[in-house]
């Protein structure tokens, strides 16, 4: 019987991707989340064959030579790929793959939670819930914005793009967009282009990065675009938190220029900036977009799908191209 590829699961993963990483490979199983150190030392003790990753397994071109020779192929179990130099990993003769489509309705679903909960002031409601509702509420007071039949501004129409628009369809909002390219007639669906995020963002009643964070696009979201918003408009975020200038965002929310902003990623992770959790205006969650049992089991099988892959000679299923 042949001896199973030798793999590393160099992070914490679900129940049921663990028990398959052990049923169909010579697994070395991390109880915890490796940082680099850790996993390259790792690998290299257990001989692997492909390393399943992590966020805090950050590897460039001045890690990959300590890794073991035998290493074929290192899968990341999300979206993003930007904890690692990609480039440098495939000229050193890796492949390189990621989970691009599972976590696309999760996301979108996310997306919408912190527009909705942004529009009708969720935060504000949850803390008076929990601190005993001691008195009530008048007309005037506590008064969100009704999401329905406005104007969303997606900026990044990917599939995760445009799994948002189509929900906001459900809501009857009218559905602008911003890409480096005009997608085809069909793919648009309604929505209209705007041909750049200067002309996008004063349209719009509320706008949602969907963007990865490609070079060039770190910090778009400065304190110039915030003033092309919409006085009174709503931000939300669930792509990169490296997209946003958070002081210019805490000057829009504090000066009133934004109603609110619902925000699933920050610059610092973990920890986040104290600034946006003690504003009221601002719905907030931990980067969980993808945080569902569906969806992170699915992210988890296909990583090991790719590493089943490549050790056994075939192509990727889904690698990251440069």
């Amino acid at each position: 019987m042949a001896a199973k590829p030798r793999i590393l699961v160099a992070r914490r993963v679900p129940d049921a991707v663990a028990a398959r990483a052990a049923r169909d490979f010579d697994t070395l199983l991390a109880g915890h989340d490796m940082n680099t150190a850790e996993a390259v030392a790792a690998a290299r003790e257990h001989g692997a064959q492909g390393i399943l990753t992590g966020p805090k397994v950050r590897l460039g071109a001045a890690e990959l030579p300590g890794l073991p020779p035998g290493l074929r192929i290192i899968a990341n179990p999300s979206a993003g790929t930007d904890h690692m130099d990609v480039a440098a990993a495939v000229a050193h003769g890796l492949v390189v793959t990621n989970t691009p489509d599972v976590l696309t309705d999760c996301t979108a679903d996310l997306a919408m939670l912190l527009i909705l909960g942004a529009c009708r002031r969720a935060s504000e409601y949850d803390r008076i819930m929990r601190a005993g509702w001691t008195e009530r509420y008048g007309m005037p007071d506590l008064l969100g914005l009704r999401p329905s039949g406005r104007t969303l501004g997606i900026v990044g129409m990917g599939r995760i793009g445009r799994a948002v628009a189509q929900r906001a369809r459900g809501f009857d909002m009218r559905v602008l967009y911003h890409n480096r390219t005009r997608l085809p007639p069909a793919l648009e669906a309604g929505a209209e282009y705007a041909g750049s995020l200067g002309a996008l963002l004063p349209r719009c009643d509320i706008v949602s990065l969907h963007l990865p964070g490609a070079a060039g696009a770190e910090g778009m979201m400065d304190r110039a675009a915030f003033a092309r918003m919409k006085p009174g408009a709503i931000f939300v975020n669930t792509a990169r938190g490296s997209l946003v200038e958070e002081d210019a965002l805490v000057e829009a929310l504090q000066s009133g220029h934004l109603f609110a902003a619902g925000l699933d990623v920050y610059r610092k992770e973990p920890g986040g900036d104290p600034r946006l959790a003690a504003l009221p205006n601002v719905f907030l969650t931990p980067h969980v977009a993808s945080a569902t049992v569906e969806t992170r089991n699915a992210m988890g099988m296909l990583a090991l799908d790719n590493i089943a892959a490549v050790l056994a000679g075939r192509p990727a299923l889904t690698p990251v191209t440069l």
